[in-house]
């Protein structure tokens, strides 16, 4: 650390030399010949750092020429303001790759590598450091340390790049869990071209350390041709929010671009941009995929994490390219917090789902609907209605396998087989249902902990009402909601009627409010129109019903009973409420049931279509 600020003490003088000798002149240099300084004086001095940084300006990998172009193409302007001060770190450690001096007698490498790996990534370093400086976006933090990975460390960012990252960077298993977290925890990953190999053993044949790593990212593999591949680039999505910059117009392009593997799946991600493979002479080679589907960028979900990836990241040009520049600024925007951007994988986007993103609506498969099956074959029956979301339910079995309730007392292996179960049937799980969350500190920390592990972004529970302080700091720290759930009045005295829930939340922060069961409320004769007027933002979930009679009526299809469920999402609507889901709980002919949930989709689907136009 003393050596890297005696290096920027120099610079600093070096710049006042500078100046000096050019007279008044320079003095318009002054911002353009001190801001690198000033950024890198920064890096080299953040408070508590525990681990070693690297300034982008100081990376011998791009020279005078290649900054010069990079510095006029950043662009200067965020593409939204920024929510508040963010923080990236880019983080681009290469192990055992390029090669031995075997492969590469006397260091001699291609131009694209250097003995640390890709040249670009310096590049990438250096462009997305002045654009977040440009624009104001967010910070940047280099290191290519693996201690930033430590919990009290990766605190401190909003995101992380993996940036041509090969090889496996570290084996400690407690800096894994802690990445694990910081993603299903709501942090950003976004991965450049060689980051679909990393915590792969690169000198093994690319071996695989940790499956559920690819699974987040949501590729493997590094199948290539020639270096500078010569394709045109289609836009799955041309309305995608970071698809935007492109106009609508493909274009072509020359790179090195990647053919991935399992876990890649259009199941599993929302592909943005992708090979044309109409328009592509590809006739070079044996197709490297039975289905011809190369992805060149993509984004998802992992739990609450924001996820961005493009193997467009291969050649130093890419990051003086003003309209790659532009693409890479909305993705980092995205995966730090600020832009909002649908996610839901490119196989399960119809028009129904495409008029729920834009009312910012989440239709979600309850599990109490299917309770008597496994948690595992819920996801399955949800997968095949093609619905993208699922709440959990602590009293419900997770598989045969795992003959244990999704609660607690689950192991942190058994947690990433319910995760990669989700991840594999491109189903998501929104909330969860927990009966009682504790008010003590130490038993609310454990839930939400878990919570955290889950990904889940909402707690469905009925918790006692002077627990309330206590659980809205813990939902604070971890970014995850409490929505008091209600019965009837005996059940739920507290919390059965809508007057009630926003009496208990008065002085708590918007991360508490209502799951609101509607068939509860006509049972005990609230009108669920009356009801979601009086809570308003305070409406976090909702839990669909529709009955064939109000007193003590039981489940129907959506819209044939007497709750006018069309009339209950005309007010959601136009009351502007963005419930984080819309569950379809249908509690009636429990094994037997299909028939009546499809009709369900089908009615909100259509009614999510018409409110959109």
């Amino acid at each position: 650390m003393r050596r890297a600020k005696m290096q920027l003490r120099m610079r600093w003088n070096e710049s006042w030399r500078r100046i000096d000798a050019v007279g008044p002149e320079g003095l318009q240099r002054l911002a353009a010949l001190l801001c690198p300084v000033l950024v890198a004086w920064s890096a080299a001095i953040t408070p508590g750092a525990d681990f070693q940084q690297i300034s982008p300006f100081d990376d011998t990998r791009c020279t005078a020429e290649e900054r010069e172009k990079i510095e006029k193409a950043v662009p200067t302007k965020a593409v939204v303001p920024p929510a508040g001060p963010r923080k990236v770190l880019l983080f681009g450690l290469n192990v055992g790759y390029p090669g031995s001096n075997e492969r590469f007698p006397n260091r001699k490498y291609p131009a694209h590598v250097t003995a640390a790996g890709h040249r670009s990534i310096a590049h990438a370093n250096l462009a997305f450091t002045l654009i977040g400086q440009k624009t104001g976006a967010f910070e940047t933090v280099a290191s290519d340390d693996p201690a930033v990975f430590k919990p009290e460390n990766l605190k401190r960012f909003d995101a992380v790049v993996f940036n041509n990252t090969v090889g496996n960077p570290f084996d400690d298993p407690q800096l894994r869990q802690g990445l694990l977290e910081f993603v299903c925890g709501g942090g950003g990953l976004l991965g450049i071209h060689g980051a679909s190999l990393t915590f792969t053993d690169w000198h093994k044949g690319c071996r695989e350390t940790w499956p559920e790593f690819g699974a987040m990212l949501g590729a493997r593999g590094a199948n290539h041709r020639q270096y500078h591949e010569p394709v045109v680039m289609k836009l799955d999505d041309p309305d995608h929010p970071l698809n935007r910059v492109f106009a609508g117009k493909e274009s072509a392009y020359a790179s090195e671009f990647f053919r991935f593997h399992d876990p890649y799946s259009r199941k599993r991600v929302r592909v943005l941009l992708s090979i044309d493979t109409e328009k592509t002479d590809l006739s070079s080679r044996k197709p490297e995929r039975e289905d011809n589907d190369y992805a060149l960028a993509w984004v998802r979900n992992y739990g609450q994490g924001r996820v961005f990836y493009s193997t467009i990241g291969h050649d130093a040009y890419v990051f003086w390219d003003p309209t790659l520049l532009e693409f890479y600024l909305g993705a980092l925007q995205f995966v730090a917090g600020d832009l909002p951007a649908p996610t839901v994988p490119s196989a399960l986007v119809t028009p129904a789902v495409r008029a729920q993103e834009k009312l910012g609506w989440h239709l979600a498969v309850t599990a109490y609907t299917f309770h008597k099956y496994t948690l595992f074959e819920t996801i399955d029956k949800t997968a095949e209605l093609g619905i993208p979301y699922v709440e959990g339910l602590s009293f419900q079995k997770v598989s045969k396998e795992i003959p244990k309730n999704l609660d607690l007392k689950l192991t942190d292996e058994e947690l990433e087989q319910v995760r990669r179960r989700l991840d594999a049937s491109g189903v998501r799980m929104l909330t969860y249902f927990y009966g009682r969350i504790p008010g003590d500190e130490a038993g609310c920390r454990k839930v939400f902990e878990f919570g955290r592990k889950l990904g889940i972004e909402t707690f469905l529970s009925e918790p006692q009402p002077e627990s309330l302080p206590t659980i809205d700091r813990f939902c604070q720290q971890y970014g995850i909601n409490v929505a008091l759930h209600n019965h009837d009045q005996k059940a739920s005295p507290h919390y059965w009627r809508p007057e009630k829930i926003v009496e208990v939340c008065q002085g708590l922060s918007p991360r508490i409010g209502a799951c609101a069961d509607m068939g509860y409320w006509m049972r005990s004769g609230i009108d669920p129109i009356e009801a979601v007027k009086i809570l308003q933002d305070r409406l976090l979930t909702v839990q669909m019903h529709d009955l064939d009679t109000r007193a003590g009526g039981h489940d129907v299809p959506w819209g044939t009973g007497v709750g006018e469920t069309a009339r209950f999402l005309e007010t959601v609507h136009a009351l502007g409420i963005r419930p984080v889901t819309f569950g379809l709980e249908y509690s009636y002919d429990w094994f037997d049931s299909m028939p009546e949930v499809r009709q369900c989709a089908e009615f909100f689907n259509q009614e999510s279509i018409q409110l959109a136009k």
